[in-house]
């Protein structure tokens, strides 16, 4: 059994620093550890080649972007699964795989919940409005990025190509295609991964809201995606008058 992380990185060494500290303290030792870094000329390749004993393969130039960056990875794993971790990004326990393939070492994919943490690693909560259903199928992201990307794992044979002519939100359009290739989606009950607030869609908000939007109703119809936003909305009025934190 081995499993494919993958990095992608651009210009973010101490974010790298914390992703690959978080792999190296694994106690699974199944890792195929994967980083495709853009070219980056902040000391990133510093970071990569200083950390080699871990690092099984990387990639150092010039990309299309995030999505580009993502799909270089794919075409060079090698593991039976695929996890994509991006810089600042950390699996949240040392035993986290070793308890996910313990329980289970033969679905089609994994999910979990994530822990929101800031630049400095204070964990701040986990998502609230949008929670990891009991039972996932790419059904499910009608509502959204109910799983965050970071915490899904899915089998490479299965795992779709991203779709580069999106730019924010290829991540949803990806999970969707790759589970509608699965069979067994299982519920870890876990916390998969700490994610730190502030992304690439999250700091361009009206343009990743109209391309996810377009994803979701390539995906399930105009009718279907509105009725879905109705529901969302009086979820999101709700959760914004109860909660102190808003990380959604």
């Amino acid at each position: 059994m081995k499993i494919s992380i993958i990095t992608v990185v651009f210009n973010r060494r101490e974010d790298l620093k914390k992703t690959i500290g978080s792999i190296r303290t694994q106690t699974f030792r199944g890792i195929e550890y994967i980083v495709i870094d853009g070219g980056s000329t902040d000391g990133t390749l510093n970071v990569i080649t200083e950390n080699q004993d871990i690092i099984s393969k990387y990639v150092s130039e010039k990309d299309k972007g995030i999505y580009d960056a993502m799909n270089k990875g794919l075409r060079i794993a090698e593991g039976d699964y695929v996890w994509f971790l991006n810089a600042g990004d950390e699996i949240y326990n040392a035993d986290t795989l070793e308890n996910i393939f313990r329980a289970n070492d033969t679905a089609d994919a994994y999910y979990g919940d994530v822990m929101y943490v800031d630049r400095e690693g204070n964990e701040l909560e986990k998502r609230k409005l949008k929670k990891p259903p009991e039972k996932f199928s790419y059904k499910s992201m009608i509502y959204g990025m109910v799983v965050i990307h970071q915490s899904f794992i899915v089998k490479r044979a299965l795992a779709a190509v991203y779709d580069t002519n999106y730019k924010y939100c290829s991540d949803i359009e990806w999970m969707i295609s790759s589970l509608k290739k699965c069979g067994e989606v299982y519920n870890t009950h876990l916390i998969l991964s700490k994610f730190q607030i502030g992304g690439y869609s999250k700091n361009n908000i009206i343009p990743s809201n109209r391309e996810r939007f377009g994803i979701l109703v390539k995906h399930f119809g105009l009718v279907r995606v509105l009725l879905a936003h109705v529901v969302l909305s009086f979820r999101f009025i709700k959760y914004f008058f109860t909660s102190k934190e808003k990380y959604y």
